[in-house]
């Protein structure tokens, strides 16, 4: 999943730092997420990136989560993750993106080919990444990169609140809760006799005790 990272005018005399991620720079890295990963441009990116998808790539993949730097602020970054299925082993770019304010500066770049020579060096032969079709700048990117046999994934979505099932829960739920409130309107209050036949005891009880330890008490002369 890829922002805008169009780097081609990018200006050569910028220094670029790029590093692994460590866990001061999980917090940067999704905001920044979700300044470039907007839903009115990617709605799909949008929708499937979170704190957990930082959070656990760091956790799984620590070696291929790298950020890179300009002026000690942070540029940009990508998430990657390696997958071996039988004889072969996969690099995929799950999540790259580059800060609006450092673009076209050779950010992107620089990541991507960090990123492809730490998976080479790991054994990586076959290298995948993925973005929104709509995203062109980014397609342009990835086919610049050497990234090719492009394929175009179907995405389908459905609205639950509409389902027939989605009805008859609301249904069954508001039933319920009217049952309930029937009930509590029904039920009689709790009456006093227990309690005063109580007191009318204590009372009693409380006489007795008293009459009884007058009687021990010796007249005044």
């Amino acid at each position: 999943m890829t922002n805008d990272t169009n780097d081609r005018d990018a200006p050569t005399n910028v220094y670029i730092d790029v590093r692994e991620m460590d866990i001061d720079d999980l917090a940067h890295v999704y905001h920044l997420g979700e300044d470039v990963f907007t839903s009115d441009l990617y709605p799909y990116i949008y929708r499937t990136w979170d704190e957990w998808e930082v959070i656990g790539l760091y956790n799984t993949d620590p070696e291929y989560c790298l950020v890179a730097e300009i002026d000690n602020q942070l540029a940009g970054f990508i998430l990657g993750t390696v997958i071996t299925k039988g004889n072969w082993t996969y690099g995929y770019i799950m999540w790259l993106g580059v800060n609006p304010n450092f673009q076209r500066r050779g950010v992107g770049d620089k990541l991507v080919d960090k990123l492809v020579e730490r998976m080479i060096e790991d054994g990586v032969r076959f290298m995948m990444a993925d973005t929104d079709p709509a995203n062109t700048p980014a397609v342009k990117f990835f086919t610049r990169k050497g990234f090719g046999n492009t394929r175009q994934h179907i995405f389908l979505s459905m609205n639950l609140s509409k389902h027939e099932y989605y009805g008859r829960l609301i249904a069954y739920e508001r039933e319920k809760a009217e049952r309930a409130a029937y009930k509590r309107s029904r039920r009689r209050p709790s009456s006093n006799k227990p309690q005063e036949i109580v007191s009318e005891a204590a009372t009693k009880v409380i006489g007795t005790d008293t009459a009884s330890d007058n009687s021990n008490i010796p007249p005044i002369s």
